[in-house]
């Protein structure tokens, strides 16, 4: 017996989903923000139940979404949406505990879909006789990255994930409205994310 879709999902709003999806896949920047606007609450709150470290929610809710609109190509779209993108941000949240090597308990029902063979490979964590070599190499590569970045997105990440401020933290010191800075680290980290992209599957 499947269990419930995270949401209740009409023919119209699955219908509106897929138009959104296809001009996304376009280059329409609009749609990825309906759809992010749409379901982002509804990941928030997963990832919540399941992270239940406040200060990380933010975080792991923003990359589901980029590694979600990275994958939009290979979507099945005879499923709901928001079946698929639940199951990357429990994923995304799963690896984060595996990595952090943290206890959680289960969510009280699995999320079960037609679209279970999606899924996202772990990082082997092997120790290597090289890895110092390759972590500095990886540094440089990030910092790199984080320069290219226009200003405005390049003082918000730094100041995320270098001076490990939370979201508040950074809007008063930066005197901006809490939603932009969400909106410009989200902005960030995905133009990190392509410009990683093609240099760290090398590594």
């Amino acid at each position: 017996m499947k269990t419930e879709n995270p949401v209740t999902i009409t023919s119209k709003s699955k219908a509106e989903d897929i138009r959104l999806i296809e001009t996304a896949i376009s280059g329409d920047q609009i749609s990825y923000e309906k759809l992010m606007k749409k379901y982002y609450q509804l990941i928030y709150n997963l990832v919540y139940r399941m992270i239940s470290k406040k200060e990380d929610v933010e975080d792991l809710t923003q990359e589901a979404f980029i590694k979600a609109f990275n994958s939009l190509e290979n979507f099945d779209r005879q499923f709901a949406f928001s079946t698929w993108l639940f199951k990357i941000a429990q994923n995304n949240a799963i690896d984060y505990l595996r990595k952090k090597k943290l206890f959680t308990f289960s969510i009280d029902k699995e999320i079960d879909s037609d679209d279970s063979d999606y899924k996202f490979e772990i990082p082997d964590s092997e120790n290597k006789p090289d890895k110092h070599i390759m972590d500095s190499e990886m540094r440089s590569i990030l910092d790199e990255a984080i320069e290219s970045l226009p200003k405005k997105y390049k003082d918000v990440i730094v100041l995320r994930h270098k001076s490990e401020l939370e979201y508040e933290e950074i809007a008063k010191k930066m005197s901006l409205p809490l939603g932009t800075v969400k909106a410009h680290i989200f902005r960030g980290r995905e133009l990190l994310n392509k410009y990683l992209k093609d240099k760290i599957k090398h590594y």
